[in-house]
This record gives C-alpha cells, sequence and structure tokens, in this order.
C-alpha cells in the first residue's frame, strides 16, 4: 500500500491525489494538513485520515509514501522541502513556489535526498496534448509557439491571500508554466531568453526566444463571466512543413500542412493529472514529468514573472 498525504488543502486540486486514491486500491489517502481544521477535515473525512493544522507535525506522526502540497501559494516552497527533508516524494499543484530562492531551495532538498518533485502539469496529459506529439513531427522544424490561457476571475469565491502578491506570486508565475513547458516539449528549446509583461495584474504575456524558436504564453484572468467555459485554452505551433492548433477547451487538434488542408486529427484517450506520476512514484520509478522538468518550468514563469515586475528587461536561461 502506497500512503498519501495532503500537506495543504487551500486549492481544490486537492482532487488529483483523491481521484487516483478512489481509483486505485493500492493507494491511501492517510492524512489531511491545513491550517484551516475545517477544510483539511472537509477533504480527510471521506477517507477517515487523520486530520492536522500543522504539515511538519504530520510527516513525523503518520510517515507517509507521497505528498501532495497544494495549499496557499507562498506557502508550498517550504512545504515541499519539509515533505522532501521527511524522505517523502512530492507531487505539488502548481505554482510550486512563489521565489526563485525557494526553488532553489527545493531544487538542494531533491538532490540531496534522492526523492522526487513531480510538478502536476496537466496539459501534457490532455488528449489534444497526446495527439499533437504524435504528429508534431509532420510539421517540420517547429519555429513558433503561441499560447492563450484565459481564466475567469470568480471573484466572490476567491480567498483573501489570492490578491495578496506576497502569498499569490504573480500572474505569470500561477498561468504560463503549463504553456512554456508545453513550448519547451515542441521546440526542444534549452537556452535563451525569457522576459514578461503584465497588465494590471490580470493580463500577461510571457515570451521564450532562443536559436531557431520563440515561445508566446498570453494568460489573463479576464475571461468574461458570461462566456460557456472557464478558458478556452489554445496553443498554436508554426512549422516549415505545417501548423497545429490545439484547442484544448474544444477537444480538437486542427493540423494543415503542405500537403493537407485543415483537418481534425483523431484524439487519444487522455489521463488523469496525477495518474502517471502517482503510478510511476508506487512503482518505485521516476515520473515522465521529472524533477528536473518541473524545476525548469517554474524557473522560467519566475523569471518571466520577475521580468514584468522589472520593465520586461529580457533575462537569460538554459537548461541545466
Amino acid at each position: 500500500m502506497t500512503r498519501i498525504a495532503v500537506a495543504g488543502a487551500a486549492h481544490p486540486h486537492v482532487a488529483y491525489a483523491t481521484a487516483e486514491v478512489d481509483a486505485v486500491d493500492s493507494l491511501e489517502l492517510v492524512a489531511v494538513a491545513d491550517p484551516s481544521r475545517e477544510l483539511a477535515e472537509r477533504w480527510a473525512a471521506p477517507y477517515d485520515a487523520k486530520v492536522f493544522t500543522d504539515h511538519q507535525e504530520m510527516l513525523r506522526e503518520v510517515e507517509p509514501d507521497i505528498v501532495m502540497v497544494a495549499g496557499i501559494y507562498g506557502d508550498r516552497g517550504r512545504t515541499v522541502v519539509d515533505a522532501l527533508n521527511a524522505g517523502c516524494h512530492v507531487i505539488a499543484d502548481k505554482p510550486l513556489c512563489t521565489t526563485l530562492e525557494d526553488l532553489d531551495a527545493i531544487a538542494e532538498a531533491a538532490q540531496r535526498t534522492g526523492r522526487h518533485v513531480t510538478l502536476l502539469l496537466e496539459k501534457r496529459y490532455y488528449p489534444v496534448t497526446l495527439a499533437a506529439l504524435e504528429i508534431s513531427t509532420q510539421l517540420g522544424t517547429i519555429h513558433g509557439v503561441t499560447a492563450s490561457g484565459p481564466h475567469k476571475l470568480n471573484r466572490p469565491t476567491r480567498p483573501d491571500w489570492f490578491f495578496d502578491r506576497a502569498q499569490y506570486g504573480g500572474l505569470l508565475n500561477d498561468l504560463a508554466v503549463h504553456d512554456i513547458d508545453a513550448g519547451l516539449l515542441f521546440t526542444g528549446l534549452t537556452s535563451g531568453t525569457v522576459s514578461g509583461f503584465v497588465v494590471d495584474s490580470s493580463y500577461g504575456v510571457a515570451t521564450l526566444s532562443g536559436p531557431g524558436a520563440l515561445i508566446t504564453a498570453g494568460v489573463d484572468w479576464m475571461n468574461p463571466a458570461g462566456s460557456p467555459m472557464h478558458g478556452d485554452y489554445r496553443m498554436k505551433l508554426v512549422g516549415t512543413d505545417g501548423t497545429a492548433e490545439l484547442l484544448w477547451a474544444r477537444n480538437r487538434l486542427v493540423v494543415t500542412t503542405t500537403d493537407l488542408a485543415p483537418h481534425d486529427v483523431p484524439l487519444p484517450a487522455g489521463h488523469r493529472p496525477a495518474e502517471l506520476p502517482l503510478q510511476a512514484l508506487a512503482a518505485g520509478n521516476e515520473p515522465d514529468i521529472t524533477t528536473s522538468r518541473g524545476l525548469l518550468a517554474t524557473r522560467l514563469a519566475l523569471l518571466a514573472q520577475q521580468s514584468a515586475e522589472t520593465g520586461g528587461v529580457p533575462l537569460p536561461w538554459t537548461t541545466p
């Protein structure tokens, strides 16, 4: 039996972990910790899991195998390090942390303990993404990636910490990390510069440029309340032999090539956000979203946020 604990339950993506406990007999939720006892009890009750208000106390008493981190964004870096130091693997909701100092501490702890940290970049497992990766060679060399990620703010239901820069960490760090990761997957970019621009903390763009490729990720909290979907997430790949439009919210992949008119590509089955990472960790393997990849995507998002807060100056980056 693989024992899972939740350290921080402020974000409902805790359900990524509980969905796997529901689906897989060999996974067990043993404890939930959150400063709000009421919130911890809400997630723990269906599983008869232990409840804590201090994640360090939980780690000492329960000694879980894997820790799901989904608390207030500004607390996550410290929580991840504490879990690693306790000998646990970590699956983390995004953002992984909110400062470069926290990110460096996570990298050091992961290397020292030999534990894995998987950032749950669920767009990787969408049917549209899996299909696009399969056909990407048909597009030739991909030079351009343009993504759009509008989100509904749903202001009345957002907690106060969400509007505190120190606890939230910034728009680009929160929302652009998914498309940065996907852009790297499709282009193979390993170095270059990253820049960011944000308007009124609600509309922003992160841009990565490097040898042969340009990745632009636009994100915002301005999707109108009247929209039928939370976010009409899209990405366009532009290659030397064709283009592909990933219409994630509409579950479509439209490809156009030198020889073929625009057409929908059949989609495979996707995976739940924590399905493959937890399978790998339970089997003693490193997940496909490796520690180094999650750290890289987070670092680029943090650098884009830093750039946006210092006038948009481009900052250098390279894959470690």
